[in-house]
């Protein structure tokens, strides 16, 4: 059966029909120009290097500003110089942090090489510290020279003699060894200002190694008990042979 339009109805089918071409035929905008997801992670990964070096005050003059200009031609789509401007900015910063350890490691190894009485471990540790030095592996250096640098500070000790004092007094305070026993290890990390091991002077300061090995410890023990007998003002022959050599008063 045939359908039949009046005007009226005619006249809004035509409209529909020409609303609809005319949604068809609209132009869609072009998609605005942004950043890659390899310029994102280029400029994330300088953000993370530059927020590592401002964490410990020692960040380049221009390195921010190679991220923002980074940030801004990612922004308009031009995602390679976005790339190359994050990457120096991440680089920048890497070579500052380097730079900031490098320098605090040197002033680390100063003080552990000036420690005496280093032991195996320590030795071969401020040697790899040194190499790392050397390659200006300044984090490396570092990592290495903090917990060495710690233990030789805590092992160690300045004791300024006092009237009254005797290296076996000395020995039995808490601070130091808590032995009077163990006195015969500051006589001998100190042979060269200890002439005579029963004669020591106010004013004079001694180190004190508080961490010595088991056999040291059981070394000094065994003189203290077995030195035999003693005069001030006289090196003992047994004094000569714990200290492994000659010493002549001065």
């Amino acid at each position: 059966m045939k359908r039949i339009f009046t005007g009226k109805q005619l006249g809004i089918v035509v409209l529909a029909l020409g609303v609809a071409v005319g949604c068809a035929t609209t132009p869609q905008e072009p998609a605005a120009p942004g950043a890659s997801a390899e310029a994102t992670q280029a400029i994330d990964g300088a953000k993370a290097a530059i927020a590592q070096a401002k964490s410990v005050d020692w960040l380049w003059r221009d390195t921010e500003t190679f991220l923002s200009e980074a940030e801004a031609a990612a922004a308009e789509g031009d995602n390679d110089t976005a790339i190359k401007l994050a990457n120096k900015a991440r680089s920048e910063a890497e070579l500052a942090l380097n730079q900031y350890y490098l320098e605090k490691a040197k002033v680390l190894y100063a003080e552990a090489s000036s420690a005496q009485g280093l032991n195996a471990d320590q030795q071969e540790t401020l040697a790899a510290a040194g190499e790392a030095i050397r390659n200006a592996e300044g984090r490396k250096a570092y990592d290495l020279l903090t917990p060495l640098v710690a233990e030789i500070r805590a092992s160690s000790l300045q004791y300024q003699v006092v009237r009254g004092d005797s290296l076996w007094s000395i020995s039995g305070q808490q601070q130091v060894y808590n032995n009077p026993y163990q006195w015969p290890l500051i006589y001998k990390a100190n042979r060269d200002k200890i002439k005579d091991a029963d004669l020591i002077y106010p004013g004079q300061t001694f180190s004190v190694d508080r961490n010595p090995s088991a056999g040291e410890a059981a070394a000094a023990i065994d003189h203290a008990k077995n030195r035999g007998a003693w005069s001030i003002g006289v090196v003992e022959q047994t004094d000569r042979r714990y200290l492994g050599g000659s010493l002549e008063l001065q």
